[in-house]
């Protein structure tokens, strides 16, 4: 029989999952999927060990009415059937903000999951389902080990004044302060970089994780020192559906002269802004970069113009730059994107090999450039696997 580790990551309307085999070596990956379109049009899909797709079959019809409290349940059935002799000892789960007091990875209790529930004002679109699947999970299989792993947590090696508003001190003492996000996918990314950079890998990096939800993040000596998004994850670059940096006397107009409820206002910001609010047309840049139309060409170089603006911002807080990474969906899978962001930072040293880019090659630079420029796939599933075996080795975590 073969331990296990299941490791979820639970959002609004998308559920991924993958399976790690824990023996006594590295973990082993047996499967991995998502159910995408929950509240709308659930849609199933996941690959073996091999890469081959996997019925989904097994599980019951999925409607508009499938949510998360049905679908835990029935993948954990789902995986039993089609993981024989295995068996999962913990679920680890991506949890989008654990605050100022969690640096590292913890076991999940009533006690936590109360703390974390007090931040899901500071989430709203993703602290609620991923603390419902904790739940879920509690419920279907009573006693099971469970592990919050946080995306703030990578970015708590930040110094005071990286996370400071200018605000009255009081509200800072109160946790008002820049907690960044994407921090799982930015653990994998520095994990990795010795790989490809050799000793440049301590030096000073941005990843850049550009995605439906985008942010970067600078380092030096692969710890955090600042990061585009603050205190909740609508803060600086463009994102699908997001606004990104907004000057706060938009929000104060809004509810004075517009007249718009704070709900109004947080609809607008979380869900109608971004890519799908300045172009009208959607939040998924390949549709964009399939339109022609002068609306979706606006919304991508915006996107860009306010990337390179906050990466030139981050490379200043750490004295400069020698490596650049490109990672998540859009990073790993825009040439366009990664070509526009490029050309617009050549008075950095940066100049890319067009093949190398439209290739989606690991290594983008161009022989003349000054810096190193990578494109390298994240994993934050597998960040969430050895987090979790760690703690079930050891039976307690540190925050």
């Amino acid at each position: 029989m073969t331990n296990a580790i299941l490791v979820l990551n639970a959002g609004s309307s998308s559920l991924k999952f993958a399976i790690y085999g824990d023996g006594d070596g590295a973990l082993d990956v047996l499967l991995r999927g998502k159910i995408s379109g929950i509240g709308s049009n659930p849609v199933f899909s996941a690959k073996d060990a091999d890469g081959l797709a996997m019925s989904g079959k097994d599980l019951p019809p999925m409607d508009l009415e499938t949510g998360q409290d049905d679908l835990i349940p029935e993948l954990l059935d789902w995986v039993n059937a089609h993981q024989g002799g295995v068996t999962i000892k913990a679920v680890g789960h991506r949890v989008v903000h654990g605050g100022r007091h969690h640096a590292e990875p913890a076991l999940i209790t009533d006690a936590l999951l109360a703390e974390l529930e007090s931040l899901s004002p500071l989430a709203p679109m993703h602290q609620p389902h991923n603390l419902a699947a904790i739940r879920c999970v509690a419920a279907s299989i009573p006693g099971l080990t469970q592990v919050a792993c946080f995306d703030t947590s990578f970015h708590r090696t930040q110094d005071r004044l990286a996370q400071l508003f200018a605000l009255p001190r009081a509200l800072s003492d109160e946790g008002i302060i820049r907690y960044g996000f994407h921090g799982l996918s930015y653990d994998y990314i520095a994990s990795t970089l010795p790989a490809y950079l050799g000793d440049k890998a301590n030096g000073r990096v941005i990843v850049a994780h550009l995605g439906s939800g985008a942010s970067m993040c600078a380092m030096k000596n692969r710890r955090s020192v600042a990061t585009s998004m603050g205190f909740t994850a609508l803060d600086g670059l463009v994102m699908g559906r997001r606004c990104g940096t907004l000057d706060p006397g938009v929000i104060l107009y809004l509810l004075q002269e517009k007249g718009l409820s704070a709900t109004d206002i947080s609809t607008m910001l979380y869900k109608e802004s971004g890519l799908l609010g300045v172009s009208g047309i959607s939040n998924d840049m390949a549709v964009l970069e399939a339109d022609t139309s002068a609306q979706a060409q606006e919304a991508i170089d915006l996107f860009c113009h306010r990337a390179t603006s906050e990466l030139a911002a981050l490379a200043s807080t750490i004295g400069g730059l020698d490596a650049l990474v490109f990672t998540a969906g859009i990073g790993e899978n825009s040439a366009r994107i990664r070509r526009q962001i490029c050309d617009r930072l050549c008075w950095m040293g940066v100049a890319i090999d067009p093949d190398a880019n439209d290739g989606h090659a690991t290594r983008i630079s161009g022989p003349s450039s000054d810096i190193d420029v990578l494109v390298i796939p994240t994993n934050e599933e597998v960040v969430v696997a050895r987090a979790t075996r760690a703690l079930t080795q050891t039976g307690a975590g540190s925050d």
